[in-house]
């Protein structure tokens, strides 16, 4: 019986951990660029109590196993990088990626990580109005600079290409070229970037290093897309529904604790 009452609770501490990730998707609906995430589980060890013994020529023996399962327990955390809906914001400061790519932040040092949000806000710095993002991070261009504009550039004409090249027009009309470029670069195993808050995903060795779209690192390119924001990817009635069966699996699971308990106390209450 004592079994049973460990399998039941790693039940339910792989739950609670399950709502903690549905509950994390669901605080981030509103969160631009976020990536919502899945937990993943896996069976612990088997106790073989019996092995299958088949003697073919006979016919004899015992076809299948008689084992007992010890619970469950997280596995990882899976991302899933599908597209959330576009929002058009007419924002000239907002950024949206379709296809792999990811935007470049500069934390400061050579700190680089990486993010989809590309909610961006125009910081003004000695050398001019400098692209970065809500708390102020560089954002990185395809010299791995941050990408400045001058003050003799008027902001309002600034516009962006759809592979990432800045440029303005002029009074006459004319398109400028500021000899600029937001760099975008994919990872070769996206699931392996490692989240660190506030929107910013870090490179591990399981997600690779990151492929440059401009130098021709990358197997296809993205496109950028100015005046919209990329939304986040959370389904609130899944996410709803997968909240609902991971508290069902956990009522149950304390359900079986509740049930082996009695019966521990049935059995430490027979008498000779």
């Amino acid at each position: 019986m004592m079994r049973s009452l460990w399998t039941a609770a790693s039940g339910m501490i792989s739950q609670q951990q399950n709502v903690d990730t549905i509950s994390n998707n669901l605080a981030n609906v509103s969160t631009f660029g976020y990536k919502k995430e899945r937990m993943e589980f896996k069976t612990l060890l088997y106790e073989t109590m019996s092995r299958a013994d088949l003697d073919p020529a006979n016919q004899t023996g015992r076809p299948v196993n008689l084992q007992v399962g010890h619970g469950v327990k997280p596995i990882a955390t899976a991302r899933i990088f599908t597209e959330g809906n576009f929002e058009r914001t007419d924002n000239q400061q907002d950024f949206a990626i379709e296809g792999n790519g990811f935007f470049s932040i500069d934390r400061g040092d050579g700190d680089i990580k990486y993010t989809k949000d590309g909610a961006f806000k125009i910081s003004a710095t000695e050398e001019g109005a400098m692209l970065a993002t809500a708390e102020g991070y560089p954002v990185l261009g395809v010299d791995d600079q941050p990408i400045i504009i001058g003050d003799e550039v008027p902001l309002k004409s600034v516009t962006v290409s759809e592979d990432g090249i800045l440029g303005y027009m002029t009074p006459q009309g004319l398109f400028e070229d500021l000899g600029m470029q937001i760099k975008l670069v994919q990872f070769s195993n996206p699931q392996g970037l490692e989240g660190i808050g506030s929107n910013l995903l870090s490179a591990t060795t399981a997600s690779g290093q990151p492929l440059s779209e401009a130098e021709g690192d990358a197997p296809t390119l993205s496109r950028i897309k100015q005046g919209v924001l990329e939304m986040s990817n959370v389904q609130v009635a899944e996410e709803m529904v997968n909240l609902i069966v991971a508290q069902r699996a956990y009522d149950l699971n304390s359900k079986a604790i509740t049930t082996s308990d009695e019966m521990l106390q049935t059995a430490n209450g027979l008498k000779r």
